[in-house]
């Protein structure tokens, strides 16, 4: 039923209480028809909604972003979260390792989701926390499959931290030609981590997937493996995230 938005604040509360309360990532003519907007309105209205964080956009698709599921702290239906909650189980159970799910924000990621095996239960799972770039291996992935002049703000909190900047542009390099981002022992000298962008339908990364264990077991030999399942699990939630997985 369309519904009364007089208002640009009464517009953007119409969209973020479709989008948060949909059963399944919404289109544009969706939202547009349930909040009695016009397209271009309506499009307006995300454009906003999306730049600061309250919804996602994934393609063609909407979902709530990181700034609904801060206020909720419990994941809705249609979240990014819950969509991907099956794919970071698969991933966790055939590697044995963590997985965790990192979405963008202004100049870090978030992370929004964890699934940690029992025999990993002295590694934190960083669940809420903002995470910079030159420190994770997660906002290591994002940065890197962004244009290089939508990375300023995250390069900035590097700088400010001390990070050499040669440094931070050879890691993002690599992740950018492997499409991988690798940390050994950063953050913790026994924890190592391996990340991969998840891409909309435009190449615009939506969030990612990162393994994250013991150090020993991110081996020249073990990463082309860990590589391999990592990549299907980000190709498997892209087509969720797409409504092209059946």
């Amino acid at each position: 039923m369309p519904r009364s938005a007089n208002s640009a604040v009464a517009k953007a509360l119409d969209v973020i209480e479709i989008v948060a309360s949909a059963g399944r990532p919404q289109r544009l003519s969706e939202i547009a028809e349930a909040a009695g907007l016009h397209r271009a309105t309506a499009h307006r209205v995300l454009a906003d909604l999306v730049a600061r964080g309250w919804i996602l956009r994934a393609g063609d698709a909407y979902l709530p972003g990181a700034g609904i599921l801060r206020l909720a702290r419990t994941p809705v239906g249609a979240s990014l979260a819950a969509l991907a909650r099956p794919v970071l189980e698969g991933l966790s159970a055939r590697t044995a390792l963590m997985v965790n799910l990192q979405v963008p924000q202004a100049d870090t990621s978030l992370v929004l989701d964890a699934v940690r095996p029992p025999r990993l239960h002295m590694i934190t799972d960083l669940v809420g926390e903002a995470l910079p770039v030159h420190r994770f291996a997660g906002p290591l992935a994002l940065v890197a499959a962004l244009p290089e002049d939508a990375r300023a703000p995250y390069l900035r909190v590097a700088e400010a931290d001390g990070t050499p900047a040669a440094a931070l542009a050879d890691a993002l390099a690599e992740a950018e030609r492997t499409g991988f981002a690798v940390e050994h022992g950063r953050e913790d000298r026994m924890v190592a981590s391996l990340s991969r962008a998840v891409l909309d339908s435009e190449g615009r990364p939506v969030c990612a997937l990162t393994l994250v264990g013991p150090d020993a077991e991110f081996t020249t030999e073990a990463l082309p493996v860990l590589a391999a399942a990592l990549r299907e699990a980000a190709e498997s939630l892209a087509a969720v995230i797409s409504g092209a997985a059946p």
